[in-house]
């Protein structure tokens, strides 16, 4: 048998704005997406794609081409009106086809339990932006994946049955009916006594890190593929991951104002426009690392808005922002932006309300952190420095 292998994740936190290139602040800006988050999503009704897997409305536009190839706008300021930010939803390319997982494997995982994994013939990989199931498609073990959950959206994955229901509830029946040999998941969906039921039933569960960063994807990747015997390919993919996020950090310094003054002030709106919920994600929620990256000023510093919070009047006349990023079902679910600046009039007099400067993007991309790094923060920042490529 193996010996134990570590999986607990490692927590680190970078000062904004600390560092003067793009690169190295995308590389290294720290945001802490824990469970407590995706909890948090879950709980305020982070609503669910289509039941074929496509998401629905989700992929509606056209797909960011790379932004080296757009012209961006001479001045970042010069436009108006929203864009929708598309990944190619077929955009999965593995590091190896059918790779033979070194089993039987025991790992300690983020919870600290000893796990011992010896079948991944079978595996279900859970979690609530769906990255865990992508991060097992581009290790080369997708054929392995018997099951998905419903922020599982690229197209390799589609016809996978769902186990989970009413948005992220795991559902104990359609998951002993898939027969899986190892579930890996987070403590992102719920409820937990389900969790502690498929263990009780002799299934490993593995459970990773729930943290979503731009500082952890290495570490993630790994957790996955040491736990599915393949640590060589989990090696291989996060060197490609960390290679190609750089390429777009390049690509992002290039574009993006390097002065503050002229960045475009940002802010982070979660929407649940059914419920009532109008939330601001402030620092260490996740979406500062991400607005930050993108060669945007993120407002939340200025106002003192930490971690998720109710958003109010008075925050969003101090915010005054320029650009507003949003999950895209939030911002269907307030009746796209003409509805949701109704239901915030203080929203609809800031710069961003008057030129109607919003972008969005898939809720199960847009602060997943996985193997589509690169291309989430391609596809935003086209939106951002060049939307009249996919306007």
């Amino acid at each position: 048998m193996s010996s134990p292998s570590t999986l607990v994740g490692r927590s680190s936190t970078t000062s904004r704005r600390s560092a003067p290139g793009r690169s190295r602040r995308l590389r290294t800006a720290a945001a802490v997406v824990a469970g407590s988050l995706a909890l948090a999503l879950s709980g305020c009704g982070l609503e669910a794609p289509a039941a074929d897997g496509t998401g629905g409305a989700e992929n509606a536009g056209t797909v960011a081409p790379p932004l080296a190839d757009v012209d961006p706008l001479s001045d970042v300021r010069d436009w108006t009106g929203a864009a929708t930010a598309v990944t190619d939803p077929a955009g999965v390319d593995p590091v190896a086809e059918a790779p033979a997982p070194d089993l039987p494997v025991t790992v300690t995982d983020s919870q600290g339990t000893e796990v011992t994994v010896d079948d991944v013939s079978r595996i279900l990989a859970l979690d609530v932006y769906g990255t865990l199931s992508r991060t097992v498609y581009e290790l080369g073990l997708g054929d392995n994946l018997v099951g998905r959950d419903v922020s599982t959206q690229f197209a390799p994955a589609d016809e996978l049955p769902l186990v989970t229901q009413n948005g992220h509830d795991l559902n104990a029946e359609a998951i002993l009916d898939l027969d899986p040999s190892v579930i890996l998941t987070d403590t992102s969906l719920g409820p937990w006594d389900v969790v502690l039921q498929m263990r009780d039933a002799g299934i490993p569960v593995v459970v990773v890190d729930s943290r979503r960063a731009l500082d952890n994807v290495t570490e993630l990747t790994e957790q996955v593929a040491v736990a599915l015997g393949v640590p060589d390919q989990g090696a291989e993919l996060a060197e490609r991951i960390e290679n190609e996020v750089d390429q777009v950090a390049r690509q992002i310094a290039e574009v993006a104002p390097t002065d503050q003054t002229e960045q475009l002030r940002t802010v982070f709106l979660y929407v649940r426009g059914q419920a009532g919920v109008y939330y601001l994600f402030g620092e260490e929620s996740g979406a500062d690392a991400l607005i930050e990256a993108l060669g945007l000023y993120d407002v939340a510093d200025e106002i003192d808005w930490s971690g998720m919070k109710p958003v109010t009047d008075e925050a969003i006349v101090a915010a005054q922002p320029e650009l507003v990023l949003m999950m895209s079902k939030g911002l269907d679910s307030a009746g796209g932006v003409d509805g949701l600046l109704e239901r915030l009039p203080a929203l609809a007099n800031t710069p961003a309300g008057d030129n109607e400067r919003f972008v969005d993007m898939s809720d199960a991309e847009i602060l997943g952190y996985g193997p589509d790094t690169a291309d989430v923060l391609n596809a935003l920042a086209v939106a951002i420095y060049a939307p009249d490529a996919v306007s």
